[in-house]
């Protein structure tokens, strides 16, 4: 039986990019079912936690991102979404569970917008630190990692959860070093990235306020 990832609009919905990229990126094979937010079929179609994303594989439900990345490394080992190395994979779990439970402020202010016109947005002292946490763990991470993703060749599952903040840096035109750029391009430069970038700004969900100017930074 097939996989179902369950998400949301793929404008918005942060949460719902990172199993999706992995998955894409990885080559599991999978069904997406697209619900958009704030109507009675998502009600529906959302996990026990009324949220997306959910993977579905037969009669097992698994929804929060970080979830779902594990239960897709253990029923495809091959995928090597985490580091086969000890130490590096504790490293990469770390890393993952700090996006996932951290960083509030940048979530706040600078919103996962994929359509939005690229726009500098000052940043908030606590938005500014969570910049510099995050830019300085990629640039730790791939010291040495012999590939340009965080841990080596493979975009794994660490990266898939830090794949929105690669676009909240894009849309608000964060300044960056160098080095956290570079790890920006290659991101960027997955096919899986394009795929869902065209996506999202083709949807017909993109709220009035936002004006659609996908620049080419965006395609890289």
């Amino acid at each position: 039986m097939s996989l179902t990832l369950v998400i949301g609009n793929k404008n918005y919905s942060s949460w719902s990019l990172r199993p999706w990229i992995a998955m894409v990126a990885a080559g599991i094979p999978f069904e997406e079912m697209l619900v958009p937010f704030e109507t009675p079929e998502f009600k529906r179609a959302a996990g026990p936690a009324a949220k997306v994303p959910l993977l579905i594989d037969g009669d097992i439900r698994v929804w929060e991102s970080l979830a779902i990345l594990e239960y897709l490394a253990e029923k495809f080992p091959d995928a090597q979404l985490w580091p086969a190395d000890v130490a590096a994979r504790a490293h990469a779990r770390a890393i993952a569970s700090e996006m996932h439970a951290g960083f509030s402020a940048l979530r706040g202010h600078l919103p996962v917008n994929f359509a939005r016109k690229v726009m500098k947005r000052s940043l908030t002292a606590p938005a500014a630190a969570d910049v510099a946490r995050i830019a300085a763990m990629w640039t730790e991470c791939r010291a040495g990692s012999g590939g340009p993703f965080l841990f080596g060749t493979v975009f794994g599952a660490a990266d898939a959860m830090y794949a929105p903040v690669v676009s909240r840096f894009l849309t608000y035109d964060v300044d960056v070093s160098r080095e956290t750029r570079a790890y920006m391009d290659a991101v960027t430069a997955l096919p899986a990235w394009r795929q869902w970038c065209d996506a999202a700004v083709a949807e017909p969900w993109i709220y009035a306020e936002d004006e659609i100017d996908w620049p080419q930074v965006h395609r890289a």
